[in-house]
Parts: structure tokens; C-alpha cells; sequence
């Protein structure tokens, strides 16, 4: 009888563990198995330009660039400023930036340093683009009468922009070389203001006699009444030469797929004064649109790049 009862036991304990309920997987182990794959990031468009003019300026121009290209190109993009002309091109060079904006030598040498780097738009201004060369009222000098003229520089102070200026140092200094003045015959060190406003204040204020500098920033100041013409006056307009422009890297097409430069070049070129939010955006780069260019349209400014030992 004992023995029955055992046996009656055991069976209904074995009956009542195989009858359990299977046990249930825990909140992570259920969050695991229904997690989504992350989504890679997509590495934003980096944006820049050669810091040629005051910098809460730029700031404001570049800023309200990158929100219209993020839109145009439904990519992530984002403007890095740099903290000079040399550092914008090899910011570029090594893939920092993708997108720069270049004055017509810099670009130059920003192409030459990375194959496939290609000039894809410019400004309306940009394709007859001009110096100006202005004085302090007590200079001495008034109005010259022809490039040939530029000799009254003779024994005079003199600034530049940045070293690598086109507009500011490369194709003035290749003019004046053209009238048979060279940097010897100027009154002490030729100075590198760095940018075309520091440029005018130290004309205005005197420490130079005179100073080379980009048209287009000289007019928009003066517009803008930040000049005082009282103490400050442009003597010569240069001949016209192909400058700024913008260059694209190879990149853009291996990370956002084939065709984004043109994606890129056709939103630059869209850009339309019609529309306020895009005429902002014009107004600060002094122009009225952008047309497109290309890498032979600059070979004269590589030509005297290489004249005056700027592109070995």
C-alpha cells in the first residue's frame, strides 16, 4: 500500500513540473530582440572660406548658406572657419572641408594640391573682377591717370591684404610689376593687413599711405558707411581678371553618390534674388547670382602665381 502511494506521489509531481509554464524573457532580453538597426549618421557637407573679411560677417553669410544647401541637397551641412588663407587650403587638401570658397589664387592652389578638385561656380562680378588701390588724403597722391602711373608708389608705405590674396596682394603686386615698381621701391616692409576691411583701417588711420584691396568689399563698405572718404580714397581700378569662386572635392561624390557635385553646383546657381531669404544670402556675397565656372578659366592667375613665386 505504502508502495502504491510513493509511486502515486511521484508521478504528480513529474506530471506538475513538465505542465509548468516555459519561462518568460526579461524587459532587456525582449528590448533586444525588438531593437531597430541604429541608422549611420550621415558625416555632414563641410563648408568653408578663405576669412577675407570680418569675421561676424562670414559668420552670418556662411550660416545662413549652410541652412539653404541643407535643405537643397537634404544633407547635414555645416560651416568651419578657418583661421587663414593657408589654412583654408589644406583644410581642403586633407578633407576637412568639402565645399570651399576660394579667391581666384588659392583656389588655384587648392586644385593642384588634390586631383579631381574641380571650380564648379562664381559670382555674376566674378569673371571681370577688380583691385583697387586706395590712399590716405594725406598722402600726397590724387587719382592716377593710367596703370602707368602706379610709379608715384614710389617711396610710399604700402599694405596688402593676406599673403595669399588675389585680389589684395597677387594681381596688384603683378601689376605694379607690369609698371616697373617692385616691392623694393616701396617705403620700408610692405605690410599683410590679413583682410580687405583691416586693409582700409589702416589706410584710413594713416599707418599706410596706401593699400591694395578687393573692389567689391571697398564698394560695400563705402555703401554701408563704415568708410570715411573724408580721410580715405581710391587713386586706380585694376584691369579685370577672373577671381572667387567655389571648388568642390572628389569626396562629395564617393560619400553622398554619384552626381552631388552637380547637385551641389545646381543649388549655388538657383539661388534667386527674387526670393528675400536667397537675396540675403546674394546681398552678402555682393552679387546679383552665381553662374558657373571652370578650372581653365583660372590658368592666368596660375600663371602669375607661378611669376611671382606663389605656386611653385
Amino acid at each position: 500500500m505504502k508502495k502504491l502511494l510513493l509511486s502515486a506521489l511521484c508521478a504528480a509531481s513529474l506530471s506538475l513540473f513538465s505542465c509548468s509554464t516555459p519561462e518568460q524573457p526579461t524587459a532587456t532580453d525582449e528590448s533586444a530582440t525588438n531593437a531597430t538597426p541604429e541608422v549611420e549618421a550621415v558625416q555632414p557637407l563641410a563648408v568653408g572660406a578663405i576669412p577675407d573679411q570680418d569675421p561676424e560677417k562670414l559668420l552670418r553669410l556662411y550660416d545662413l548658406l549652410a541652412d539653404y544647401l541643407a535643405v537643397e541637397l537634404a544633407v547635414p551641412v555645416e560651416y568651419v572657419p578657418v583661421t587663414d588663407y593657408t589654412a583654408a587650403v589644406t583644410a581642403f587638401k586633407v578633407g576637412d572641408l568639402d565645399l570651399v570658397w576660394f579667391g581666384g589664387l588659392t583656389g588655384v592652389q587648392a586644385r593642384l594640391q588634390l586631383e579631381g578638385a574641380q571650380a564648379i561656380a562664381q559670382r555674376d562680378i566674378d569673371a571681370e573682377f577688380h583691385s583697387v588701390l586706395i590712399a590716405n588724403v594725406n598722402s600726397g597722391l590724387d587719382e592716377l591717370a593710367s596703370d602707368a602711373d602706379l610709379t608715384q608708389l614710389k617711396g610710399k608705405t604700402l599694405t596688402f591684404g593676406s599673403e595669399s590674396s588675389t585680389s589684395g596682394r597677387l594681381m596688384p603686386q603683378y601689376y605694379l610689376e607690369q609698371a616697373g615698381v617692385t616691392l623694393e621701391d616701396i617705403k620700408g616692409e610692405v605690410g599683410f593687413s590679413g583682410s580687405h576691411d583691416v586693409t582700409i583701417q589702416l589706410v584710413e588711420a594713416g599707418t599706410y599711405d596706401v593699400g591694395m584691396l578687393n573692389e567689391q568689399v571697398w564698394t560695400s563698405r563705402v555703401e554701408e558707411g563704415e568708410v570715411d572718404t573724408d580721410k580715405v580714397k581710391v587713386i586706380w581700378r585694376s584691369p579685370a581678371y577672373y577671381d572667387y569662386h567655389w571648388v568642390i572635392s572628389p569626396a562629395v561624390d564617393e560619400r553622398y553618390g554619384e552626381g552631388f557635385s552637380e547637385k551641389v553646383q545646381q543649388a549655388l546657381l538657383k539661388l534667386d534674388p527674387a526670393n528675400p531669404e536667397q537675396k540675403e544670402i546674394l546681398d552678402l556675397f555682393g552679387a546679383t547670382n552665381f553662374i558657373a565656372t571652370e578650372n581653365k578659366n583660372y590658368a592666368e592667375i596660375e600663371a602669375v602665381g607661378r611669376e611671382i613665386g606663389k605656386i611653385q
